[in-house]
């Protein structure tokens, strides 16, 4: 039996274009987004849309990293970090905004974007296809599509009033080219700072290259300039099971065994999170 289209996918279909051809736009027909000269892209039962082409590069997130996330966000230790991607959005544009969250994982921050613009509506793109299901739930004006970052995107010239991007690969010549000249591009990064109570018991751990601002700031101002940036910092008390939540939600899953975890005594009982949010403007 078809799949229906998901009311906030239909709610975004002007925004995008088939990937194949580049500049058609996909209509929904029979479970799936077709473009005018046959290409088909399914949507998944959960509520998403595929619409990657070929070997993807990477298959994000797996079904424990994003249970792990699920399980972290919820009790709130990142809720500042969500206000302020949240904040910048609605200082930049208004409530009618197109909001594109590039890497939105779960949609937890696209999620808090849009409740502060009520008349916004959102689209996450990702390639986790377990984090894609939670995203195509986390809010009910914001649509998922499956899709690698690191390609052009299957999204319209100058669609978008706000990129967002947080904690994710960025690829600053499509930011540039999906975002209206009025638009604004939102970038949240860690600082040295961010969780180094847990790289310090961890040694395994992912750490923050030094040089990431540097590089940050180079890729992007071919393309923008930054017009604020709010500093957010904090310590966060972690029970046991939600240090071994933290460490399980990120890279650093991916370089540490069982035996590192186990128990959790390794893990310190408090972090300190510390990012930067920047809002930038086309140039």
């Amino acid at each position: 039996m078809p799949v229906p289209l998901p009311p906030a996918l239909e709610l975004s279909l002007d925004l995008l274009r088939c990937p194949t051809c580049r500049t058609r736009r996909l209509r929904p027909g029979r479970g799936a987004l077709r473009c005018p000269v046959g290409h088909t892209f399914d949507i998944a039962r959960h509520g998403y849309a595929g619409l990657c082409t070929g070997a993807r590069a990477t298959s994000g997130d797996d079904a424990a990293m994003v249970r792990a996330r699920n399980r972290f966000l919820s009790t709130g230790a990142y809720a500042p970090i969500r206000a302020a991607g949240a904040r910048l959005a609605a200082d930049a544009v208004s409530g009618a905004a197109t909001v594109v969250d590039v890497g939105c994982g779960t949609g937890y921050y696209l999620a808090g974007v849009l409740d502060h613009l009520p008349g916004a509506r959102g689209l996450g793109l990702d390639t986790s296809v377990r984090a894609l299901r939670a995203a195509a739930r986390a809010h009910d004006r914001a649509a998922a599509v499956a899709w690698d970052v690191f390609r052009p995107f299957p999204l319209a010239d100058g669609a978008a009033d706000v990129v967002l991007d947080v904690f994710a690969p960025r690829n600053p010549a499509e930011f540039r080219r999906v975002l209206r000249p009025t638009g604004r591009l939102i970038v949240v990064r860690p600082t040295r700072r961010h969780l180094a109570e847990l790289r310090e018991r961890l040694p395994a751990a992912v750490t923050v290259d030094p040089a990431k601002e540097r590089r940050l700031h180079r890729a992007l101002d071919p393309f923008f300039e930054d017009t604020v940036t709010e500093e957010v910092e904090y310590a966060v008390p972690l029970a046991a099971a939600d240090a071994l939540d933290l460490v399980a939600m990120t890279p650093s899953a991916r370089h540490l065994t069982r035996a590192d975890l186990d128990g959790g005594g390794l893990l310190p009982d408090e972090v300190t999170v510390s990012v930067l949010a920047t809002a930038y403007r086309p140039r």
